[in-house]
């Protein structure tokens, strides 16, 4: 698929889609290529390919010849609608349209017509969040609910409104092959994956999530396509390139207009069409450019082209401020911030690991700089990493202690409360961090009970294929610890999908509900609490006393003080030289009788939140 050929004979770099890249909406839709009905009814059916000299396309099942339009464009407009089944045929054989809007039987299939501009949108008042104000939620639509569909999912969606979650974030939903999947091997960027429910049941999640005061975005992955069902170069060599490089495919080649235009259109069409209130963009270091404007500029400048409010999410380890103040893209993934708190919570050393201390003089420091890296030497490239993160503030540092690839990276997917070596009272400690802190927060699925159900990483690809991909995960993991010690789960078999699916019964027992009591008052908090809703870096100072971390939020409206004693004995608060507020707000274990001026104890892994007038 990678070739450095630019002199196709049809890939005038002059062509129309050059031409209409600044036209107005309404311009640009008559020059989009795949399957869209037109006004009056009828579909036109556009195609840009450099290999075919002959171009047809089958409409349930009748064959219609493309008139050439010169520069490699092919197109005809028939008198049919949405739900009619249809694919091209380049010189006479079949290929799957790669911009096609749904494929219901996979990705080496048909697609449908349908119109995405057509929903009779509920909430049509609903404009977004600013980034401050969200409180992420990582989902995975296939293993949310038993069911694993968009609709199942909406059912749940009061659930996270009263847990006090401001924004959801979908895994990616962009058509894969197979029955299951993360989604990050997508290879059909237009078509919502077709085992999660219809484009109009997508919709209907949404706007349900609007209706409830919540935001949705939608993880997109921009750098690279899956190794299965991606037909793009089918069509033309040149949308990709050897220029770059990627550990997952073929490098794509943004300075060819087409696959630039396959991008931007794409991230249009889930704001615009879908009503997603932004994106998170994966891996963007894999994103590489030689164009004079880099392209998540470029997407930036579209997005924000559109009105509303639409965020641009970065994951992103090179701890680069100019995503944020040069690119012009809301936040940056903060793993860092994981690392440290893994660490301090495990003693983990193996893999990338090794690079960080763990413990609370290393957490005072990473909440003080925003990340660890600010240029120093990361031996997993053996080159520096990072600048200094002054310029930004609080809501650009999107934070987390868990999330798909942090737990999916591990040989069977268990998450750190998982671990023996891990108490409930310790994970509890670490989650009155997270979300008592400025940072932008993001929670993974079922964290906020602490479930019992791992994310091992699954995909459904079968014979070679499916053995590579599952050689590749234990080479690419391979100086993990879990990875040598552990039986490693199968991917693709079907049994390691079904363990990452929630068991929503256990969230009410134990242990768990206790957990979630604590997230559901500190979520209030964070929303209600006049002090920590003031979410700026200025106001907050980090340190430590020994193995207690204490991070101060100083505003005008008083002081908040949070302690979490990191180390394995107890913590005699009176030794510490800290000026205590006096009112306890909330204890991480739900201590009532913890008084601060009497010589209070905090036990190893708890935490507590203190508080004062100004």
């Amino acid at each position: 698929m990678t070739t450095s050929d630019q002199t196709q004979p049809n890939s005038a770099p002059n062509s129309d889609s050059n031409l209409n890249a600044h036209l107005p909406e309404t311009a640009a839709h008559a020059s989009r290529l795949g399957a869209h009905p037109v006004p009056g009814g009828g579909t036109r059916f556009r195609v840009w390919t450099t290999t075919a000299q002959q171009v047809e396309v089958r409409v349930d099942g009748q064959i219609y010849p493309m008139p050439a339009q010169g520069n490699g464009f092919f197109e005809t407009e028939l008198p049919v609608g949405a739900d009619s089944r249809y694919i091209f045929l380049l010189d006479g054989v079949p290929r799957p349209d790669p911009y096609a809007q749904f494929l219901p039987d996979g990705v080496h299939g048909e697609a449908e017509v349908v119109n995405v501009e057509e929903h009779e949108w509920v909430n049509t008042n609903w404009r977004g969040l600013k980034l401050e104000d969200c409180v992420f939620y990582e989902l995975h639509v296939g293993t949310f609910t038993p069911e694993g569909t968009y609709r199942a999912a909406q059912e749940r969606l009061p659930y996270l409104a009263e847990l006090g979650i401001t924004a959801i974030e979908l895994m990616p939903i962009a058509a894969f092959p197979g029955e299951r999947g993360w989604g990050y091997d997508g290879v059909a960027l237009y078509s919502p994956y077709a085992p999660y429910g219809r484009p109009e049941e997508l919709k209907s999640f949404i706007d349900a999530a609007h209706g409830l005061g919540l935001a949705v975005i939608l993880d997109v992955v921009y750098n690279h396509f899956g190794p299965d069902g991606a037909y793009l170069a089918v069509y033309a060599p040149s949308y990709f390139t050897d220029r770059f490089s990627s550990p997952w495919g073929a490098g794509l080649d943004y300075a060819e207009v087409h696959m630039r235009r396959y991008i931007t259109g794409n991230a249009r069409m889930w704001l615009r069409d879908y009503h997603f209130d932004g994106l998170r963009l994966d891996a963007t270091q894999a994103m590489q450019d030689d164009s004079e404007v880099h392209i998540l500029q470029e997407l930036a400048q579209e997005v924000h082209k559109l009105g509303g409010t639409h965020l641009l999410l970065a994951e992103d380890y090179r701890n680069l401020p100019e995503l944020v103040t040069e690119y012009h893209l809301d936040g940056i993934w903060v793993d860092d911030f994981h690392h440290e708190v893994r660490v301090t919570l495990t003693g983990d050393q193996d893999g990338y690991y090794s690079a960080y201390r763990g413990g609370a003089a290393a957490l005072a420091h990473v909440i003080n700089r925003g990340w660890v890296f600010e240029g120093q030497y990361w031996a997993e490239e053996n080159r520096p990493r990072g600048k200094k993160a002054d310029a930004l503030d609080a809501s650009n540092f999107v934070y987390f202690i868990q999330n798909h690839d942090q737990v999916g990276n591990r040989a069977i997917g268990d998450r750190v409360h998982h671990l023996d070596r891990v108490s409930d009272g310790a994970f509890r400690g670490a989650s009155m961090l997270l979300l008592t802190l400025p940072m932008t927060p993001l929670l993974f699925q079922g964290q906020e009970w602490a479930s019992s159900a791992p994310f091992p990483f699954f995909s459904d690809h079968h014979g070679e294929l499916g053995a590579a991909v599952s050689e590749g995960r234990k080479r690419e993991f391979g100086t993990f610890e879990s990875f040598s010690s552990q039986e490693i789960l199968d991917p693709q078999a079907k049994g390691t999908h079904l363990k990452a699916k929630l068991n929503w019964q256990e969230a009410q027992e134990g242990e768990h509900a206790r957990t979630l009591a604590l997230y559901r008052d500190l979520l209030w908090l964070r929303r209600e609490d006049p002090v920590l809703r003031q979410r700026l870096r200025r106001n907050i100072q980090a340190g430590n006393e020994g193995d207690v971390v204490w991070v101060r939020h100083q505003t005008d409206a008083g002081t908040r003080l949070l302690l979490w004693n990191t180390g394995r004995e107890e913590a005699d608060l009176a030794t510490l030289n800290l000026n205590l507020p006096a009112e306890v707000i909330r204890h991480s274990e739900g201590r009532s009788k913890f008084d601060p001026s009497d010589a209070a104890a905090l036990r190893p892994g708890e935490a507590v939140l203190l508080g004062g007038q100004a």
